[in-house]
């Protein structure tokens, strides 16, 4: 029986890598940032014990707006929609290119 080696091109290789080699980063990178977004405002809204209702009064918008802008899977957002729903829970949006 022959023992199979694993080369070392393959050890070390990021996530990142493979995603820009498969030409899938910059959309799984959008996917991410948007859910970890939503998980954050969800969070913050629980912590301050804000209905969906309050929290979209707050943001001058509808509930459904607010459930697009919760759901992990509704990947298109607007900068001005973000902004309003930070500015709801006491926070502000920070933006970077690195």
């Amino acid at each position: 029986m022959r023992k199979r080696t694993i080369g070392k091109a393959g050890i070390g290789s990021s996530l990142d890598d493979f995603l820009k080699k498969e030409g899938t980063y910059e959309a799984t990178q959008a996917v991410a940032i948007k859910r970890v977004l939503a998980w954050q405002i969800e969070k913050a809204m629980k912590e301050q014990h804000l209905t969906k209702a309050e929290m979209a009064r707050r943001m001058d918008t509808s509930r459904s707006q607010l459930d697009r802008l919760l759901d992990p899977d509704t990947d298109s957002v607007t900068l001005d929609t973000l902004t309003r729903a930070a500015r709801a829970i006491g926070r502000h949006v920070k933006l970077e290119l690195v």
